[in-house]
């Protein structure tokens, strides 16, 4: 992912309820536990992990049991201290107390809760990163140390990988196009991590590079699970038996059922979580309702990359907090300019009017004979019923479908409604590309260019191309 380019809006929950999911991760209200329970009895090694000979009773306290209650409680431990639910009180006597964080858990307001939760999720994804404890212990030298060389493993590229997944996960959640807040398959998460853009038919050595990549993905998602970060059904271990037997499935399992590879979707707080990653490492990661307390000029250039559900998600919750008439004064003001960004400042414009009533006719009338708002001001009022609208000369027509294609083009690119809209434009016109190169706006030329680009008809792309060139020469380009 470019950090220079805005990824999907996304619709987050309220961060009461979001709080109210952290606290009842098992990790988190495992590590609130253990902090509660600590006492000037409970000690510490050097690095502030429990002595072993108080891991049993740990794992007691949280209700855990068999052979891996210990580790259980070894890293709910490990979350306790690493968000400040518990600080180690003496170093040297390895006695702790409870942690000036704790107290937020309870009286701390939602923010500061899932402020907490994120330093959890922390933990667990540096965790998450980590080989599994059998190849380390036979990793490590005589001294103790770990030999990295051996594990062919790179902590760094390690954490790039599932960074990366995870913002793919982030990104076809919040993509309209996407799944929404259903499951991914495995197998397509690891693909995007794997298989080039452009490769057709995958190699079979990709192919053992994507199923490599699962199998990793399976580990860590099964980490990432308890801190709320994630739902996921692992890989059918029955699936896993077959590929190492290289045997035929069992009778009556179906191995073209793409659940059995894993399914994987970020809860709500997975995505308050990773929109907070994002954030801070410099992405521009908005979320639907961040404009609804800012002028009309922030929410038209705000939403201008939305994709349109989001745009008029947003569009509506700022109108909601307005009165009519002042909110279409507002917007209308916005919409004006000249620069690059004024035409979808005027498509928004005009989308979040049609949003509005009768309230809002006096801001439209007002702006009839301006000569960038006059032709929208004409379209609002002819299709609300609105008598006595003056007929736009020749002129404005001519600007206004000028300002329209480009507002299309730079919100949708070379779309189909958009290949649709400029064949309708040249067969209704039949001398539009005569009169289209001389209108006064900023991106006549570039219309005319997309026009000729987009249109099939080999004949009205060259007048288009002609068209664009006269423009262009007449604005000195």
């Amino acid at each position: 992912m470019s950090d220079s380019s805005p990824l999907p809006p996304v619709r987050l929950h309220p961060e009461a309820e979001l709080a109210r999911d952290a606290l009842s991760t098992p990790l988190l209200s495992r590590a609130a536990r253990l902090a509660r329970w600590a006492g000037p009895d409970t000690r510490v090694d050097a690095g502030a992990g429990l002595v072993d000979e108080q891991l049993p009773a740990a794992a007691e306290v949280l209700g855990l049991s068999g052979d891996d209650a210990a580790a259980c409680a070894s890293e709910a431990w490990r979350v306790a201290v690493d968000t400040g639910l518990v600080e180690v009180v003496d170093e040297e006597a390895g006695t702790v107390a409870a942690g000036a964080d704790l107290a937020l858990l309870t009286g701390g307001s939602p923010h500061d809760v899932l402020a907490v939760w994120l330093g959890a999720l922390e933990t667990v994804l540096a965790d998450a990163s980590v080989p599994d404890l059998d190849g380390l212990v036979e990793a490590m030298d005589e001294g103790g140390e770990v030999d990295l060389s051996t594990l062919d493993w790179d902590p760094e590229a390690e954490a790039e990988f599932l960074d990366g997944v995870l913002g793919n996960l982030y990104l076809l959640t919040a993509s309209e196009e996407g799944p929404g807040e259903g499951p991914v398959p495995l197998p397509a998460l690891a693909a995007s991590m794997i298989v080039p853009s452009d490769m057709g038919e995958p190699t079979n050595d990709v192919l053992e590079q994507v199923s490599d990549a699962m199998m990793r993905l399976d580990d860590q998602f099964r980490v990432l699970e308890p801190i709320g970060l994630v739902e996921y059904q692992p890989v059918d271990e029955a699936l896993m038996a077959d590929a190492e037997s290289a045997e035929e499935p069992p009778a009556g399992i179906d191995d073209t059922d793409v659940s059995r590879y894993g399914m994987v979707r970020l809860t709500p707080l997975g995505l308050y979580g990773m929109r907070a990653r994002l954030l801070e490492a410099g992405f521009e990661a908005p979320a639907v309702g961040d404009l609804v307390d800012k002028g009309a000029d922030a929410l038209l250039d705000g939403t201008a990359t939305f994709p349109q559900t989001a745009a008029r998600t947003e569009t509506e919750q700022w109108l909601t907090r307005r009165e009519p008439l002042p909110a279409a004064r507002e917007l209308l003001a916005a919409a004006r300019g000249a620069d690059e960004g004024a035409p979808v400042r005027r498509l928004r414009c005009q989308q979040a009017l049609s949003l509005l009533g009768a309230e809002a006719e006096p801001a439209l009338r007002e702006v009839l004979d301006d000569p960038e708002l006059g032709g929208l001001a004409r379209v609002w009022l002819t299709e609300a019923g609105f008598p006595d609208v003056p007929a736009p000369s020749q002129d404005l027509v001519f600007w206004l479908t000028v300002d329209t294609v480009a507002a299309q083009l730079a919100a949708e690119g070379n779309s189909e409604e958009l290949r649709a809209l400029v064949e309708g434009l040249a067969a209704q016109h039949s001398g539009f590309f005569a009169a289209a190169w001389r209108v006064d706006h900023p991106a006549t030329a570039d219309v005319l260019e997309a026009m000729g680009r987009l249109h099939p008809d080999k004949k009205v792309a060259k007048e288009a191309r002609k068209a664009a060139f006269k423009a262009r020469s007449q604005q000195g380009g």
